[in-house]
């Protein structure tokens, strides 16, 4: 679709939680009139880029990328591209993020946010195994040059992770041992008759859109330079809320600078857009209590226990083990 047809308030409403493939505005950006390999080398040979466990000139890179014949091959992952490049990213720069998206809320951390954007370079065969994008935070994909294969799966807890993945069960591990070509042989099939199962491809000059949450794969057809980005959009504030105050030690990308993120991020909001954070919070205490008192309700039974039960229930309490442990009843 033409992100023309797709206004912020119509993203908002019902396509925040969709994966969709927009034909613009890739093809007016600049750097997609202008960037291929040869531009790229002209401009940047010596530039040091960040290719997974390595840090190599472009120039280097792309003599690996068109010569080498791994299985799975290095992929150029590079977050801090835009300055390196020297970049201007808005309308009247090199490249701007689509209207359609709306308002990036993560914008109010200014240069305290989150790794938020990457270039990524590689040859056919490259790409990601599954994974969920970072802090819950949304994404767009924009293709440049090449073309990209993807598999998605959509975000719920009633449905089991892709084939071929494993989850912790707090889902602060993930664990996909095959690489993508050996996934693809063992698993594809029957991925594609899981429920909820997206496939598309995304040729030069689009741009996919990958909702907070779902899980993803991603291939490359053939050599492909592509721009990414996360955001937050208002509909997902909830989640991103969420997930910054409830599973730290999963919470990514921020500068050691930033010692809670959740905090700052609440602060920054009720400093810019003070109405937003306080319905987005009273929201999550409006849940937290139902919860509370479904529970409350479960295991308050008190009247209806025998004497014999209440002296048993009263009594037996666990531990983690440890004497500074406190009981849980």
């Amino acid at each position: 679709m033409s992100s023309e047809a797709v206004h912020p308030m119509e993203f908002a409403a019902n396509w925040t939680n969709v994966p969709f493939i927009l034909t613009d505005p890739v093809k007016q950006w600049p750097v997609y009139q202008n960037w291929s390999e040869e531009e790229l080398i002209t401009k940047h040979a010596e530039t040091i880029f960040r290719a997974e466990s390595v840090d190599w000139p472009l120039k280097t890179y792309i003599g690996y990328m068109n010569n080498n014949t791994d299985e799975s091959p290095l992929y150029l992952f590079d977050r801090g591209f835009a300055e390196k490049m020297n970049l201007k990213i808005d309308h009247d720069g090199d490249y701007w993020i689509p209207d359609c998206f709306g308002e990036d809320l993560f914008a109010v951390l200014d240069d305290r946010r989150p790794d938020s954007r990457w270039l990524i370079v590689g040859p056919a065969r490259s790409g990601s195994t599954f994974h969920k994008d970072p802090n819950a935070t949304s994404a767009w994909n924009a293709v440049l040059r090449g073309s990209k294969y993807w598999i998605m799966f959509p975000a719920s807890p009633s449905l089991p992770p892709p084939p071929g993945v494993f989850v912790s069960r707090d889902q602060s591990e993930v664990t996909s041992p095959l690489s993508i070509a050996e996934w693809l042989i063992a698993f594809h099939a029957e991925a594609r008759h899981t429920p909820g199962c997206i496939e598309a491809i995304c040729n030069e000059g689009e741009i996919l859109h990958v909702p907070s949450g779902w899980w993803h794969l991603v291939v490359n057809l053939e050599p492909s330079i592509a721009l990414t980005q996360n955001f937050v959009p208002k509909a997902h504030l909830i989640e991103v809320l969420k997930f910054l105050r409830d599973k730290p030690n999963q919470v990514s990308g921020f500068p050691q600078s930033v010692k809670d993120p959740y905090l700052l991020f609440v602060e920054q909001m009720q400093s810019r857009h003070p109405d937003l954070i306080a319905s987005a919070l009273d929201k999550i205490n409006q849940t937290t209590n139902s919860k509370k008192r479904r529970w409350e309700s479960v295991v308050d039974k008190s009247d209806t226990l025998s004497s014999a039960d209440k002296q048993f229930s009263d009594g037996f309490k666990f531990g983690f083990g440890g004497e500074d442990n406190e009981d849980i009843p």
